[in-house]
């Protein structure tokens, strides 16, 4: 999926003014170079003047912060490192985190949105790249992940 259709998605679920979506993604890393005109950038349609596209890095510190803008920073661990490449099964992943979704929730999520996977199915997308019941996660299906999260967090009406 399109980094910057992701982005948008998240922003509408939650209502975050393009300020905000700077602050979050500054929890990832405070000195990572993020201004306001570029989210008013990111949120453009990509035949619109001034569009720019929303790069791995941008998506990855952004749900990276989403994560600790949720759910707080654990000061005892680590830092992880920022992903280099963000596939729809990272974004599952971060969201999954994010939001913290069992599986139950999951397949819930999934269901609202009219798109119902079995328990297999879902777990393969958890799976490391290299293991043999890993499964790339299609657009289609974080599209439908995105838009059965959003009903759940804004509500049905």
């Amino acid at each position: 999926m399109i980094n910057n259709d992701v982005l948008r998605s998240i922003r509408y679920m939650l209502d975050l003014s393009d300020t905000k979506v700077v602050e979050i993604t500054k929890l990832a890393d405070a000195n990572f170079p993020i201004e306001k005109a570029d989210v008013l950038a990111f949120l453009k349609k990509d035949e619109e003047e001034g569009y720019q596209e929303c790069s791995n890095q941008v998506l990855a510190h952004f749900l990276d912060g989403l994560v600790f803008y949720r759910r707080g920073r654990d000061e005892s661990l680590p830092p992880r490192p920022v992903e280099k490449r963000v596939t729809n099964n990272v974004v599952l992943k971060k969201l999954r985190v994010a939001f913290e979704l069992k599986d139950v929730d999951m397949h819930q999520i999934l269901a609202d949105a009219g798109f119902p996977i079995s328990k297999p199915e879902l777990s393969a997308l958890f799976r490391q790249p290299g293991h043999k019941n890993f499964r790339l996660c299609g657009d289609q299906l974080l599209r439908n992940f995105l838009k059965g999260l959003t009903l759940r967090v804004r509500g049905n009406g």
